[in-house]
């Protein structure tokens, strides 16, 4: 399942139970002692493992003790609460990807919309709320980003009253989401600026970042006072984070430890391995430096 359509203990340990967690032979990863260090705060986007019943994916969350879940809505605040699972970044406001702050005919319906929502956010307790640029379609990067500023300031000021962090995603423009345009980290820090306050960030995507812009490392150590969160995922595929692809996340995870984060990290690959359970363990157990 791709995203758009939802929305509208190292890499080497890894290696000798790969085959069976891909397959249902040999020893259940899911079987093994298991202890997380929580330095880093983890979480998992539900979208990714939606063929998985909603409560029975916080539930499995408990069994792996992580303690937050991604990109759920007002909705489904109930089932969490019973759970004890965090909602480390909440969505349920605006027009998907492509439709977004940098196009002033949507700019109205937005401000309604989020309006509604930033309530519903802090009431549940939770914090984080997405939103998203919107694609090109001709315009100037410059000129969109005057515009999702103008939009978001019509909503930062009710976020601000509510303890709201509203949290632009930056997203791959050359694979995943054609066109988008927050999809570098300047052009979102700029916007940052340019809004000025503590309750607008980036959603930092690593998978996203290592194909549009690579020096995740040094981009985290830049402009981490940006990064309100960040979101996993192998390259190339948005499969596994383990040795099958390029970037080293334990690393990475040290590096966003090194800044002095307190926020979440959310594993966002989309599964490979025929046991989906056993692939998140995997994925958290690698980013528990």
């Amino acid at each position: 399942m791709k995203r758009r359509d939802f929305i509208g203990t190292s890499a080497a340990a890894s290696v000798g139970f790969m085959a069976s967690a891909k397959t249902g032979t040999g020893t259940n990863l899911s079987e093994k002692p298991f202890k997380l260090k929580h330095n880093i705060n983890h979480s998992a986007c539900y979208w990714c493992y939606g063929s998985i019943p909603f409560e029975t994916f916080l539930q499995e969350l408990n069994k792996l003790d992580i303690r937050a879940i991604d990109l759920v809505d007002a909705e489904q605040f109930p089932l969490l609460k019973k759970y004890n699972i965090h909602a480390s970044m909440c969505w349920g406001a605006g027009l998907g990807i492509e439709k977004g702050w940098n196009d002033p005919q949507y700019h109205k319906e937005l401000i309604a919309d989020y309006k509604r929502v930033i309530p519903l956010v802090a009431e549940g307790g939770y914090t984080n709320l997405i939103c998203f640029s919107g694609n090109r379609n001709g315009m100037n990067d410059m000129v969109g980003l005057r515009n999702c500023a103008k939009g978001l300031k019509e909503i930062i000021p009710l976020a601000e009253e509510h303890g709201v962090v509203i949290q632009m995603e930056l997203l791959n423009s050359k694979v995943n989401h054609k066109d988008y345009m927050c999809d570098k980290s300047e052009w979102g820090v700029s916007l940052c600026e340019t809004i000025g306050s503590d309750n607008f960030k980036l959603l930092y995507d690593i998978y996203h970042m290592q194909i549009m812009e690579g020096d995740i490392i040094r981009n985290i150590q830049d402009y981490h006072q940006y990064y309100g969160h960040y979101h996993t995922g192998g390259n190339p595929g948005r499969h596994e984070i383990d040795e099958t692809q390029e970037i080293f996340y334990p690393a990475v995870m040290k590096a966003i430890l090194e800044t002095g984060y307190t926020g979440h990290v959310a594993q966002e690959f989309v599964p490979s391995w025929e046991d989906k359970i056993a692939a998140l363990k995997q994925g958290v157990t690698i980013c528990d430096v």
